[in-house]
């Protein structure tokens, strides 16, 4: 009899073969999950309402067996069902939805002077993991013989918990989303695990299309407000995504996580 006992090696490609949806993903923090994806071994269908930024993901990616894009609107039940078809159609099963697609900016108007229209455009996010869930569930569920079985990820915010003046709309979104979060997970295990992401600054620059791309102009001021000296990147977020989607993190529903270099732990004193 060993000594000790037998050391499982972890899967260098943990989520080989695998079927994920990224929402949102040709651009900025989704782009960042769906390349996490594929560099786990995984395949990704990048839904997204820019279709020049997709096929760009495609032509600067070059797997074709491994990666393809839809045109969605996740505000859309109609445009969602097809998304969820097609992947289907092209790959077999869902295994994994990351739903990313929403308003990027925190920053809204005046909550006196908002309109019932942008209110409910600024909800975008909540009403399309909302639809996307809906929808992908059942072949999620399908795949509950696998050790982990199907896993969602919602992308939420820090702005779920602390706020700046003018982002109620926002804040209110990304903080449906945490709560949708446990929620969705209590009702879908245990089948299927439901974890939420709330990034903090994740500087996207560098992620997006082509032609709209830039060099982060970041002082020494910006990267020293984090714990860990730096400003956040979209890998950041892929790379719990992928720990979320996969079999490592069997054990891990309906908990939300932040990642944002340790911002919201420092107390900050007005000079």
């Amino acid at each position: 009899m060993p000594l000790t006992p037998a050391i499982a090696a972890w899967p260098a490609q943990p989520l080989r073969d695998r079927v994920v949806i990224v929402t949102g993903g040709a651009q900025g923090v989704g782009r960042g999950i769906a390349q996490a994806v594929l560099g786990a071994g995984g395949r990704v269908m990048i839904a997204d309402l820019d279709a020049d930024a997709g096929r760009a993901c495609l032509k600067e990616w070059a797997l074709p067996e491994r990666a393809a894009f839809q045109r969605a609107d996740v505000a859309s039940e109609r445009s969602v069902q097809a998304l969820v078809k097609a992947t289907l159609k092209r790959f077999g099963r869902i295994d994994g939805l990351v739903n990313n697609a929403g308003i990027a900016s925190a920053h809204g108007t005046p909550l006196a002077e908002m309109t019932l229209a942008e209110w409910q455009r600024r909800l975008s996010s909540l009403h399309g993991a909302f639809l996307c869930s809906k929808h992908a569930l059942p072949a999620l569920r399908a795949q509950a013989a696998d050790k982990a079985g199907g896993s969602v990820i919602n992308i939420a915010s820090t702005r779920a918990w602390q706020s700046e003046p003018d982002s109620e709309a926002y804040a209110a979104a990304k903080g449906g989303l945490v709560a949708f979060t446990h929620a969705l997970a209590i009702s879908s295990g245990p089948q299927v695990r439901v974890n939420s992401i709330s990034p903090g600054w994740i500087t996207t620059d560098a992620w997006q299309a082509p032609a709209r791309r830039r060099t982060p102009k970041l002082s020494r001021r910006d990267h020293a407000q984090h714990a860990v000296g730096r400003v956040g990147q979209p890998e950041d977020i892929g790379a719990l995504a992928v720990f979320l989607l996969s079999d490592l993190s069997g054990f891990i529903t309906g908990q939300d996580h932040i990642v944002d270099g340790g911002m919201s732990r420092t107390m900050i004193y007005a000079e």
